[in-house]
Parts: C-alpha cells; structure tokens; sequence
C-alpha cells in the first residue's frame, strides 16, 4: 500500500496532579515570581511523583489521543523522551502493551526538545512509504527528576507532561496533512545541553548561547517548511514553537516575520516539558478552540544533541480533552 499523505486525526495530553508555582519555589530558593516570569514567561509547573512515570503519563496522553482520533489500533508506536522508564529496555513496548496495541513496532527516539518533530516526521515517512496505516506519536518526558532542586537557572523552567498524536492515511487536502518537515543535528555541540557523565550528575544548559542557536537553528527550519509547503510567513495561522521560554518564542516569530500573536503560549501554565512541549501545546489550542479545520500550522524545535526541525501542516478536524 502507499499514501499520499500522513493526517493527524487525533491529539491528547497528559500532566501529573502537583502543581509548582513560582511563589513554591522561591520559599526554596533564591528567585521571586517575578524574576522568573520576566526571563521565562512561566508561572507555574508541574511536577510527577512517585507513581507518574513517564510510561503512565506516555500511556494517558495515548489513549486520549486514539480517543480523539475515535480509534482503537495504531500500526507503529513512537516514544519520544530523554527520561525512560529505564536505560533498558525502551519505554515504547511498554507503552503499546498498555494500550493494548502488543505486537506492533515502538520504539524510542532520543531527540530531548526536538523529540516530538523527530518522532511525527518519522511516521510521517512511514505512512508516506506504505510501510505503515497508521502511526501515534507520543511526547513524554519527566525531566524533573534529571535536575539540581537548588538550581534556579534550570530548577524554575521544567516541568514534566505526555503529548500525542494519531496519525493515518490520507490525503494533502484533508484538514489535519503533513505538508512539509525538516531535521537536523549538530554533535559538536553535544555540552551546550546535556547530563554530564558520572553518578549523581544534574542536567545542565548554557543559556546564553542555546538561546542564540535555538533562535537561529528554529527559525532557518521554519523558513525552509515555509518553502516546501509554498506558504509565506502571513499564511501561518499557528506558530507552535517548542515551549522554552517566551522570549525564544516571540524572538522566533519576529526573525521569521509570523507575528506574535499567532504563536501558541501553553509554557506559562506548564514549563519547559522537553519532548513533550509541542503536542501539549497542540493540545491545548485544541481545547481552546481557536483554530479551525485547515488552518496552516508550523511546528519547530531545538534540543540537545543538538537538534532541530520543523514541520508545517493544516490543523486537523477534531476534538479535544483538556489535559488540565
């Protein structure tokens, strides 16, 4: 068999239950709400505990995303994720079983922010080949657990979450088609993001210069979708950029000319949720409301690796569960 085209059907999410506002925070250490909302544009997080693994929020965010798409099978199952369940074996087996989708290929993608536009582009070119019907792609990631809780320049900006989405056959023309999509890497600047080596280490990040990157790398990804789909930056009705901070957003928008009213703010409420920060944004513009069938989308990314990409599709006709 072969498609024309991959189409996202269906969309969910999933946060743990503590909610972690900025004033939790600085009663622990040395920041204020205002400090962090001025550099970040985040007022709360969430945090999982104990029995919100990344497989259990992976596993919620999926089946809200079948249930979206009014489906109950999938022909491929990515996790994208920096924090499985364990080294070995991968977290997406374990995910499909609980699904009740046991038998089909999943399996992990590596990518940190970037992992959820890796892991849509590679079942975008499964469904593309024929190799596949039908694939859910799933963001999740607990990144809380990987950080120094005394350390304000990362303590204050992640938060953990699942995101998802179904995807099947179909047409370019139908509401919902991948229309374009570009990946990238970059390993020699594999320390500008990282969990140094050795035990009891804490991720760490130069901001300054991932800042710089970030800007440069997910704005030349959303000029070359642009291109590939044949829509120009006033086309765009959606920019959902990975949900850093809002200074990346807004500074993305203004290098690519999409204004920033059209960029999607789901961090505010969230934080920095790693691979699982663009389909909890999808999401959450799904609940919203505010977009309709066909509106032309553009998703972008950068993360350690380092990595990047884009993607550039039309919002698809469905509805949504609100993750909150």
């Amino acid at each position: 068999m072969s498609a024309a085209s991959a189409v996202v059907r269906g969309l969910g999410g999933a946060l743990p239950r503590k909610v972690v506002t900025n004033e939790h925070l600085s009663a622990v250490m040395d920041t204020s709400d205002e400090w962090i909302r001025r550099r970040t544009g985040i007022a709360e997080r969430r945090h999982s505990d104990e029995t919100e693994s990344t497989s259990v929020l992976a596993t919620m965010a999926g089946r809200r995303a079948l249930a979206s798409a009014g489906v109950d099978s999938a022909g491929l199952l990515i996790v994208a994720t920096s924090t499985p369940d364990k080294v070995c074996p991968a977290t997406a087996p374990k995910v499909a079983a609980n699904l009740g989708l046991k038998g089909i290929a999943a399996f992990d993608v590596s990518a940190v922010c970037s992992g959820f536009v890796y892991a849509l582009t590679t079942a975008t070119w499964a469904i593309r080949s024929g190799s596949v019907d039908s694939a859910l792609v799933i963001g999740a990631d607990t990144f809380t657990r990987l950080l120094d809780p005394t350390d304000r320049t990362t303590s204050v900006i992640f938060g953990d979450g699942a995101g998802a989405a179904y995807l099947s056959a179909g047409t370019a023309e139908e509401p919902g088609a991948i229309k374009a999509s570009t990946l990238h890497s970059d390993g020699e600047g594999e320390t500008l993001i990282q969990v140094p080596e050795g035990p009891g280490s804490f991720f760490e990040m130069q901001g300054k210069e991932v800042f710089t990157q970030a800007v440069a790398a997910m704005s030349d990804s959303v000029e070359t979708v642009l291109a590939s789909a044949g829509w120009a930056a006033g086309d765009v009705d959606s920019l959902i950029a990975h949900q850093a901070n809002l200074r990346i957003l807004n500074t993305v928008a203004s290098v690519t000319g999409i204004p920033a009213s059209k960029a999607e703010v789901h961090l505010d409420r969230v934080g920095n949720t790693s691979a699982a920060s663009i389909p909890l944004a999808m999401t959450d513009a799904g609940t919203k409301g505010h977009r309709s069938p066909g509106d032309k989308v553009v998703l972008t990314a950068f993360g350690g690796g380092t990595t990047w990409g884009a993607v550039a599709m039309t919002w698809p006709s469905i509805s949504v569960v609100d993750p909150h």
